[in-house]
């Protein structure tokens, strides 16, 4: 029987933190499959009392909450997570979320055991507020094809909804450490596809986001890590036509989500040409990219 470890990092909802951690120790088996929920404060600014009352006053859940002097990130506060953690399998959730069915952790280990050549489960995602499908946190762009599917093969994950296999992240060295948001997902994915494992999409576990399903306003620096990050992955793994597409149609995307601001654009353009000649390039393996082609992976941009 595989060990199960829950993972989150503080973004300044402390309110959600505590209704996750409430909606934690109501899981079916926690005390059997439950090793540890590793919770790290990312240097927040908010007030986190309520959060650690939680944990002194519920010692029989197995919670470590440590504080990080700064803020991380998504990649570098998870790969600080895990270097803490002990458990087989390691389970992402952003703390704006919960999980809908009490027998997730069940879920997800007979997944693992019953799949041992995967690296990642990603989960289904809904809202929480209309419990509509989250179709952006959706692990494939043929979303309309492949909602209704129970489980399939596929070549990213949903960033706040998942499980990985703790050998497998350390097979690969975690996430990508120059990636302070976004895009993580698609590097570290790349990477464990690249070692043989694969990644399955498994709606066995829900989890609810309370992000509005009108989404959040998109601040003009994180739409450009978008970009670059994007553009990023796709110089060091896929074939240069692909990094070309990728960078000329998210830049497009850029100016159109930041109202054109020509600024950033150009900025940007400098960015990559610059980090290009920086980086060395890292292409996949011929069995990798036929297997991208077989989960018919959107690889353009």
């Amino acid at each position: 029987m595989k060990s199960i470890g829950i993972i989150v990092i503080t973004y300044n909802r402390p309110a959600d933190m505590l209704a996750l951690l409430c909606n934690i120790s109501m899981l079916d088996q926690k005390d059997l499959l439950l090793q540890e929920v590793i919770l790290v404060n990312n240097n927040s600014t908010e007030d986190y009392s309520a959060v650690e009352s939680f944990v002194k006053e519920n010692p029989q859940l197995p919670i470590q909450y440590i504080f990080s002097n700064e803020n991380l990130g998504v990649a570098k506060g998870r790969n600080f997570a895990i270097n803490h953690a002990q458990a087989d399998i390691l389970v992402m959730l952003d703390d704006d979320a919960e999980l809908e069915n009490t027998n997730a952790l069940v879920a997800i280990e007979k997944t693992f055991t019953e799949n041992p050549e995967i690296a990642i489960a990603s989960f289904k995602v809904k809202y929480y507020s209309t419990l509509a499908m989250q179709v952006n946190a959706f692990p494939h762009k043929k979303f309309s094809e492949k909602q209704h599917l129970h489980f399939f093969e596929t070549y990213y994950f949903a960033g706040g909804a998942h499980a990985i296999k703790k050998k497998a992240m350390e097979a690969v060295g975690g996430y990508p450490t120059d990636f302070f948001y976004g895009m993580e997902e698609y590097d570290l994915s790349y990477k464990l596809l690249d070692q043989g494992y694969k990644i399955i999409y498994t709606d066995q576990v829900v989890m609810l986001h309370k992000e509005s399903p009108e989404g959040r306003s998109t601040h003009k620096e994180k739409t450009k890590m978008l970009w670059l990050n994007k553009t990023k992955v796709a110089w060091r793994y896929l074939p240069i036509f692909y990094f070309i597409s990728t960078a000329v149609m998210w830049s497009i995307e850029y100016l159109r989500r930041t109202n054109f601001d020509w600024s950033g654009y150009f900025k940007g353009w400098v960015f990559i040409f610059q980090s290009t000649m920086k980086e060395d390039r890292k292409p996949l393996k011929k069995s990798t990219m036929e297997y991208l082609q077989k989960v018919e992976a959107r690889l353009w941009y």
